[in-house]
């Protein structure tokens, strides 16, 4: 009987800053220039994906994808052939809020671009147990998520798509089995550890936990996607679901947009690469995780 084939390498997304302020951790990364060299930092610790929130997300396209490119000219020039994504802008229409990933593409920055397929209250409880008193809720309409993945389509970008609940994967899987998720996409399951825009106990999603993560794997069962795993408001290196999920194929994404009040980006690379080493998987190569996500490279 021939051996079994070695398990596939692990691809680790670097998620450096997101909502995440300088109040909240001295170790976050905010102007284009500190994003870049934090990024570099990572790349060289294990990370193959960098994700960044650029500052000014309410200024005018141009600006944001100028702020953005400064970050990603300043990577690739270093670090060729890894994959940097954008977050979605702010703007009356959704048309204003992608502009700017297609600047970035036409200038062949960006291999990937987001995709969140669902509605979700991302908040914590407050300080009486309960719901806060708040009226934001993370919208994205099924219009609206037709939209971002054809925006991928067209633009030959991965969709680099966030779970926040199984209602969400319900979505990514009925792309699929029509045959319509767009090439590279990498479908990433957030388990709730916190409120993530509120303090206090996450009342969103999934707790990770070995039955939250069994439930997920349940619904990929069949299914070719490329998964990772991510705990929001807590440390997915100190949850109960990260050995597991490396033993299914798993690929990670940490960093201070999840892990708000964790060690610094580089840290919570290293540490995780640790783990992935200690679970008998190596750690992706660029090369590698173009070609395990179906990337194609930057033009850049």
């Amino acid at each position: 009987m021939p051996p079994a084939p070695a398990p596939r390498p692990v691809v680790i997304e670097a998620a450096l800053n997101g909502v995440t302020t300088r109040a909240r951790s001295a170790h976050v990364p905010v102007t284009a220039a500190e994003l870049a060299e934090d990024a570099i930092a990572c790349l060289d610790a294990g990370a193959t994906v960098v994700h960044v929130h650029a500052e000014g997300l309410g200024g005018p396209p141009e600006e944001l994808a100028e702020t953005y490119a400064e970050c990603f000219r300043a990577v690739l020039a270093e670090r060729p052939g890894v994959c940097c994504y954008p977050t979605v802008g702010w703007g009356d229409t959704l048309d204003a809020r992608l502009e700017h990933v297609r600047l970035l593409a036409a200038e062949g920055l960006i291999t990937a671009s987001f995709c969140d397929p669902g509605s979700v209250n991302l908040g914590g409880a407050g300080r009486d147990g309960l719901p806060p008193d708040m009226d934001f809720v993370y919208r994205n309409s099924f219009a609206e998520t037709r939209r971002t993945m054809a925006l991928c389509e067209d633009l030959g970008l991965g969709p680099s798509i966030a779970v926040f609940e199984p209602g969400f994967l319900q979505v990514v899987l009925a792309y699929s089995e029509a045959g319509r998720l767009p090439p590279g996409a990498l479908v990433k399951l957030y388990f709730a550890a916190g409120g993530y825009l509120t303090r206090g106990r996450p009342l969103w999603g999934v707790p990770p936990i070995r039955q939250g993560l069994d439930l997920y794997r349940a619904m990929l069962e069949g299914s070719e996607l490329v998964w990772a795993v991510a705990v929001v408001g807590g440390s997915l290196v100190d949850s109960a679901i990260l050995d597991p999920a490396l033993a299914a194929g798993a690929h990670v994404r940490v960093g201070l947009e999840d892990d708000q009040d964790g060690p610094s980006n580089v840290e919570q690379v290293t540490s995780v690469v640790q783990r992935i080493h200690a679970a008998g998987r190596g750690v992706a190569t660029p090369d590698e995780m173009s070609e395990i996500l179906g990337l194609r490279p930057t033009t850049n």
